[in-house]
């Protein structure tokens, strides 16, 4: 169910002072709204082949290779659906194992030409210095990134941290949160402060969810699992506006 509740019947955000906030968006994952959510990115239609679902009250993305052999990146998206300019933006997830695989929590709009986002949790558990490989084989994540793209053009990087914890991120639930100020974004894993960027941005951005493939996570190959054993799992993702 998606709702945009009222402040009395809000979940408040981890770590913050819940005063300062109103609750403008829950998303819980009781089941999956098409009319808030797009299954694929802007520029490009929806893969047939089915890795993703709704259940156990939350979003699930895993890695599978389609008709063609390949895996795929898939993308669930508010694009042209929801929309908000500041505030606390939070999820709760569980991130998926396997080189390549390059889960995402983000802010992003498409306008004109310009391209602002912000990268609120991205991981690649086949890159050098963001996971380990277990005994079979198998990359788990224990480093995630924030990154910031002014978007004004090709490669105009605003702010970018990498952040260890010492745990696998594959392992359980964490929360990945930003809120985002006039001239300032303040990243956050579990309420703890992992890195600010002083740096204006100004456009109204949606929420993007996406399991990718490749860059520094490397290509994947048989030893990614496949399935929904493996899935990129959302608890919940939640925004605030600021009062």
């Amino acid at each position: 169910m998606t709702t945009q509740a009222p402040a009395q019947t809000a979940a408040t955000p981890f770590g913050q002072d819940a005063n300062q906030y109103t609750l403008s968006f829950s998303e819980e994952f009781d089941s999956f709204n098409s009319n808030l959510w797009n299954d694929h990115i802007w520029y490009a239609g929806s893969n047939a082949t089915k890795n993703f679902t709704v259940e156990d009250g939350k979003l699930k993305i895993w890695p599978q290779r389609d008709a063609s052999g390949n895996f795929f990146d898939r993308t669930i998206d508010t694009d042209g659906k929801y929309y908000q300019q500041y505030g606390y933006f939070e999820m709760e997830a569980k991130l998926p194992k396997g080189k390549g695989t390059w889960p995402a929590f983000w802010l992003f709009n498409h306008i004109n030409e310009r391209r602002p986002e912000m990268d609120i949790m991205e991981a690649y558990a086949g890159g050098n210095g963001w996971g380990y490989t277990d005994a079979s084989g198998i990359a788990h994540p224990n480093t995630y990134a924030a990154t910031v793209w002014v978007g004004d053009y090709d490669g105009h990087q605003a702010g970018f941290k990498m952040y260890t914890e010492g745990t696998d991120l594959s392992a359980g639930f964490h929360k990945y949160a930003v809120k985002w100020e006039p001239g300032k974004q303040t990243y956050y894993f579990d309420g703890k402060e992992v890195t600010t960027v002083n740096v204006s941005m100004n456009d109204p951005m949606y929420i993007m969810l996406d399991l990718w493939f490749g860059s520094a996570s490397g290509t994947p190959d048989n030893s990614t699992p496949q399935g929904k054993d493996n899935s990129y799992e959302v608890n919940y993702v939640r925004a605030w506006k600021f009062k």
